[in-house]
């Protein structure tokens, strides 16, 4: 998954990507085997399943300019956007499940 914030000026733009998969080992020793073929029991999850949500928190440190001791944000409106994708074989290689874009301000 890729979150990305823009302004419409291009004064700012941040990105986070995060990672979701399955982590198993052989159960013979402590060295997570990532391959089909030697997964014999899970040690850890981080996969996203099916029919059941998740909520995930990012936070983007937006530019501000200091005036007279008070912090006034420059930047008050971005655009996010949310790419699901799924990764086949490499990372090159991506499917783009999902995308949304919304439109965030400061102001109210």
């Amino acid at each position: 998954m890729v979150v990305t914030a823009k302004s419409a000026d291009g004064k700012f733009e941040k990105s986070f990507e995060t990672n979701y998969h399955t982590q198993a080992s052989t159960c013979r020793d402590e060295k997570m085997a990532y391959g089909a073929q030697n997964k014999a029991s899970y040690i850890r999850d981080t996969s996203l399943q099916p029919f059941k949500s998740t909520d995930e928190t990012y936070e983007f440190d937006l530019p501000f300019d200091t005036k007279d001791g008070v912090n006034t944000p420059t930047v008050r409106a971005v655009e996010v956007t949310v790419e699901l994708n799924y990764e086949v074989e490499k990372p090159d290689n991506k499917i783009q499940i999902h995308k949304i874009t919304k439109q965030v301000t400061l102001d109210r």
